[in-house]
């Protein structure tokens, strides 16, 4: 099969979809998610993929990455992506250069899966069936009120083990809300996302201030490229006794951010995002390297891009059901996963990945 079907053809196109109403975090507020799509086409098939950035990665892509594809063999994935990270040397391989590369690459295994006729999970070797998923959400804008609904609809409606809300605005605040969250999740894990807000002491200072609480996962205390922060809010915790995971790795770019997150001891729990750590192909990276390391590892986001690669890694303990995507891979694609008793899985009646982009639903959403 190999050289059967070069690829043809390269499309890519952005939408930006607006959020039920304004929302923060610790260090961000938003209105919007911006959707860049890649469609690679080779035979008779096109593969979809697609990462969460920025409009500005159309004419990367289109008036630059694009060219790297023009009849190559979407068979051999190593080669392609290997030029597309050499073509971003001077532009820096983090960041924006990385989630575009990330897109094409994840476009390219759907593509490959369904010249195969193989659903993705298949194709890569799946090692289960399913794969749990937290609740995320709780952001910083939100009510009390609509805080506790929305996460103990996850628990109590869908059967999630954990969920998540956002922290760092506010520490005095925050305890309550906390508070609040356990009150309406009952004995369900609950994990607090800082998004880089503190500093390594605040971090150590709120995670004792919640102990009462029963948190067990700590989301970037301090930003991810605090190695140190991060290591020493891990250590604190541990000297404490509190049952609480130090996560971070969503801005792992490349294999060599996971590494070191994880050969500094920064991480209880490596995070890594598909739609920016170098798509279907790094996020193989990270689980290996996690493997090694004999760390978990966790998917950030994009659920209905993570469910197969999820469930053919190891140590993969969950899958993040963030709302903001939730809401726009529903809406704008078909074949998006259904939550059910807390798990998610792969379609096996569709090749690739199985979604299929919704056009006339998203073209209003265009930028």
């Amino acid at each position: 099969m190999t050289g059967s079907a070069p690829i043809t053809a390269v499309r890519v196109s952005a939408y930006r979809y607006p959020t039920e109403r304004p929302e923060a975090d610790g260090t961000l507020a938003w209105g919007a998610t911006t959707l860049v799509l890649v469609e690679i086409d080779a035979g008779e098939h096109t593969g979809l993929g697609y990462t969460y950035a920025d409009a500005s990665l159309v004419r990367l892509i289109s008036d630059g990455l694009a060219s790297l594809l023009a009849q190559a063999d979407p068979f051999a994935i190593g080669a392609v992506t290997d030029r597309l990270w050499r073509a971003v040397r001077n532009l820096g391989r983090s960041g924006l250069a990385a989630c575009a590369i990330s897109s094409l690459d994840t476009a390219l295994w759907d593509l490959k899966a369904k010249l195969c006729g193989l659903p993705l999970v298949t194709l890569l070797g799946a090692r289960r069936e399913a794969i749990p998923v937290y609740g995320s959400g709780g952001f910083t804008t939100d009510t009390a009120d609509h805080c506790q609904r929305q996460l103990a609809e996850w628990v109590e409606e869908h059967g999630c083990r954990w969920v998540k809300m956002k922290v760092g605005r506010d520490a005095v605040r925050d305890i309550n809300r906390v508070a609040a969250a356990r009150s309406a999740i009952g004995d369900a894990g609950l994990f607090i996302d800082g998004n880089g807000a503190y500093s390594s002491r605040e971090a150590i200072s709120f995670a004792r201030s919640i102990a009462e609480h029963d948190v067990s996962w700590f989301e970037e205390p301090v930003s991810s490229d605090d190695l140190a922060g991060l290591r020493e809010v891990r250590r604190a915790i541990s000297a404490r006794g509190q049952a609480m995971d130090v996560a971070a790795g969503e801005y792992a770019y490349t294999a060599d951010d996971c590494r070191e997150l994880l050969q500094r001891g920064a991480v209880d729990v490596m995070q890594a995002d598909v739609t920016r750590c170098g798509g279907i192909s790094g996020f193989l990276q990270a689980s290996a390297l996690c493997d090694a390391f004999h760390t978990d590892l966790s998917a950030h986001c994009a659920p209905a891009l993570h469910r197969h690669v999820a469930c053919a890694v190891p140590r993969l303990r969950h899958i993040e059901w963030f709302h903001d995507h939730v809401r726009l891979e529903s809406a704008l694609f078909d074949g998006a996963p259904q939550l059910s008793q807390g798990v998610i899985q792969p379609e096996l009646d569709r090749p690739g990945h199985g979604l299929i982009f919704k056009h006339a639903d998203a073209a209003r959403y265009r930028v």
